[in-house]
């Protein structure tokens, strides 16, 4: 089984957020495939379905935290003991202010970059997971907040350089789970227009 984790806030005051990217993207696959309705458990909304592509099958737990941001690991950590899921099978999805809109990177073993979502889940969990990261970009203006930049919703025009992207993360989640880490970092790192 895999756990593919959409970092986020909950509630309607922070859904179409930059730090809610991760969310987005759990949301839009769901409703790709029809998936049906999220169920609550260890603090988090959850969806376990198979998965199929070409004649393979996978099992996955869809998972949104309910816990806000910082504490995003408890759910995750709660869920991959009670499923069972090695580290190895765990991908996060969340938000990188490092990278520039419309861009998103497969990685492993890497650092929180500030992301304290990924922080919670590293600290209670290690490093030995894959992330996607899905760029928001950085503020214009250096000197405005980034809490304030993150928890800001996207314009008009960064809506529109957005839902493509979410598409495509889609498809590299996919890649990442019955193709690996290498096809989906070469075949999904970088720019997407």
């Amino acid at each position: 089984m895999w756990l593919v984790v959409g970092l986020g806030n909950p509630g309607g005051k922070y859904a179409m957020t930059r730090h809610n990217v991760g969310f987005m993207v759990m949301d839009a696959w769901m409703n790709a495939i029809k998936a049906g309705n999220y169920r609550d458990e260890h603090k988090a909304e959850t969806k376990k379905f198979k998965l199929e592509v070409d004649g393979k099958s996978e099992e996955i737990l869809v998972v949104k935290p309910q816990t806000f941001m910082n504490l995003s690991g408890q759910s995750v950590q709660a869920l991959m003991a009670f499923y069972k899921i090695p580290l190895t099978n765990l991908l996060v999805v969340h938000d990188d202010i490092d990278q520039p809109l419309g861009s998103m990177k497969f990685q492993k073993n890497r650092g929180h970059g500030g992301q304290n979502g990924v922080k919670n889940i590293s600290e209670l969990l290690g490093m030995d997971y894959t992330r996607l990261k899905i760029g928001v970009g950085r503020p214009e203006n250096p000197g405005f907040d980034i809490a304030d930049y993150v928890l800001s919703a996207f314009s008009k025009e960064e809506d529109k350089v957005l839902k493509p992207i979410v598409e495509k993360a889609i498809d590299g989640i996919e890649c990442f789970i019955f193709k690996g880490l290498n096809q989906a970092s070469t075949d999904f790192n970088g720019l997407i227009r």
